[in-house]
């Protein structure tokens, strides 16, 4: 398979991922759990709301590459979706630890206050929606299977 199918794969993964991860975050909005990424990011921006989608969804593709060109070839996991959902416990780790205290800070609130969203309920929500991500990506973005040609007369 050449770099251009490599590219377009891990692309169409990290799209149809964060449209997964997306679905997994309006269910907990019905819940009670708010979990809006498009609009956190779009405070950033003046709480532009086109911009947090886009970025959102450049973000999800982003690592979706990622995934693609460095995460498969240095994790020897041979199921997809396992090594999917493991590869989706690291953006989470990265949310957790460094994205939200940082949103916490731009808010008046301390480093610690964001430190894995504030709250166990959050964190494991927000660590549902990734795995959830990694496991799409890992579904769609997988090495194609090696075609064995038998030369034998059966």
């Amino acid at each position: 398979m050449n770099k251009n199918a490599h590219l377009s794969r891990a692309i169409l993964a990290g799209l149809i991922g964060t449209i997964g991860m997306t679905a997994f975050m309006m269910m907990g909005n019905i819940m009670g759990i708010q979990m809006n990424v498009p609009k956190m990011l779009a405070s950033m921006f003046g709480g532009n709301l086109i911009i947090g989608w886009g970025m959102h969804f450049m973000v999800g593709t982003i690592l979706a590459i990622g995934y693609e060109y460095f995460f498969i070839k240095k994790i020897k996991i041979n199921n997809p979706l396992i090594r999917g959902a493991v590869y989706g416990i690291l953006p989470w780790f990265i949310a957790q630890v460094m994205v939200m205290p940082m949103m916490s800070v731009m808010n008046g609130m301390s480093f610690f206050d964001g430190l894995f969203s504030g709250s166990l309920l959050m964190a494991s929500a927000s660590l549902m929606a990734h795995l959830v991500y990694g496991l799409v990506v890992g579904f769609i973005d997988r090495p194609s299977e090696k075609l064995v040609v038998s030369t034998s007369n059966v």
